[in-house]
């Protein structure tokens, strides 16, 4: 790990003037995954802006009847809110599936939108990177892609983004804020993680020298009723090979309302609107749930050996949604 430097901001204020200054500076928050980079040579910050301090650490019901949730607040303490776990089942089931308590508690919202990618490729500085050092290729289209994207790849990147947490909110239309030197600004999540093309470097939208300060969920009453399903290769702390996000509204059989994303197939939470067109409207049942995961899933373009990630999404899909639906009946 080289040398650099560390200096604890003040205030929200204080935080982006330290950003803006100097493009080698990086966030620091839980560190939980920024460290690790630093210590593998894949990131090498010339500062570390400790935020940890900043008053970005409630979790706090809008007006409309929705939730803000600041930057720093840690995964544990999100997973545990009452109003979370009662409003926005999805989101703590989600955390609590991420990682293990040691690093729930110090991991933080923030910080977990900005993880990068666990493709083993990425983390080898030994070995050539689109995403990590541009122009020098995807060893992994022809090397060892079990646990990669089958959605939204290009012919330069064909790693998945590990968030779990990022997923749910996917599915919850989350909109991400940020402050900047030149001011405020927002983003809705779907537009805050970027298509892979062929500038997989570019993972998010965020302005240079931007911080993180929140999101928001808007009001979801279909959110009351949600589940978190991830399916790994160990029943202990893994990343994903699989994730779905769904929330729905069962009223006399028929689907009124959905939200449904995937994890672990693309480079960014997957919002899976084709499958949620067929579903809106529709009876509840297999036949239909089976119909629209196959809609979703029409645009895979799996690798040799990830092509199981599509029938596992399948049936993960039609597993989730027929447990929703059935606790609609009770």
């Amino acid at each position: 790990m080289r040398e650099f430097g560390y200096q604890r901001a003040l205030g929200v204020p204080d935080a982006v003037a330290l950003l803006d200054a100097d493009p080698a500076a990086r966030v620091l928050a839980g560190g939980t995954n920024l460290v690790d980079l630093m210590k593998s040579g894949v990131e090498r910050p010339g500062r570390l802006v400790d935020v940890r301090e900043l008053p970005l650490d409630r979790v706090e019901s809008t007006p409309g009847g929705g939730l803000r949730i600041g930057a720093t607040v840690t995964n544990s303490d999100l997973a545990a809110h009452p109003d979370v776990r009662l409003r926005y089942p999805v989101l703590a089931q989600a955390v609590l599936a991420g990682a293990s308590g040691q690093l729930r508690n110090m991991a933080t919202v923030g910080g977990n939108l900005l993880q990068r990618t666990r493709c083993a490729y990425f983390a080898d500085t030994t070995m050539p990177c689109n995403k990590r050092e541009p122009g020098s290729g995807c060893p992994a289209i022809r090397g060892e892609h079990h646990n990669h994207a089958v959605l939204g790849a290009s012919a330069h990147c064909v790693a998945v983004h590990p968030s779990d947490l990022a997923v749910a909110l996917s599915a919850l239309d989350a909109v991400v804020h940020y402050e900047t030197a030149a001011g405020p600004g927002e983003s809705p999540l779907d537009r805050f993680y970027l298509p892979v093309d062929d500038t997989p470097h570019r993972e998010t939208s965020l302005p240079e020298g931007a911080l993180i300060t929140g999101v928001t969920l808007p009001p979801a009453p279909v959110a009351a009723r949600s589940r978190y399903r991830k399916v790994r290769e160990r029943a202990s702390f893994a990343f994903a090979i699989g994730s779905v996000a769904a929330a729905l509204d069962v009223r006399d059989g028929v689907v009124r309302d959905v939200r449904l994303a995937f994890g672990a197939v693309a480079s960014r939470p997957w919002r899976a609107r084709a499958a949620e067109r067929v579903l809106a409207g529709a009876p509840a049942d297999a036949e239909t749930f089976a119909a629209a995961a196959d809609a979703e899933l029409t645009a895979a373009r799996p690798l040799p050996y990830n092509e199981y990630k599509v029938t596992l999404m399948r049936n993960l899909t039609v597993a989730v949604l027929s447990e929703l639906a059935r606790e609609a009946t009770r």
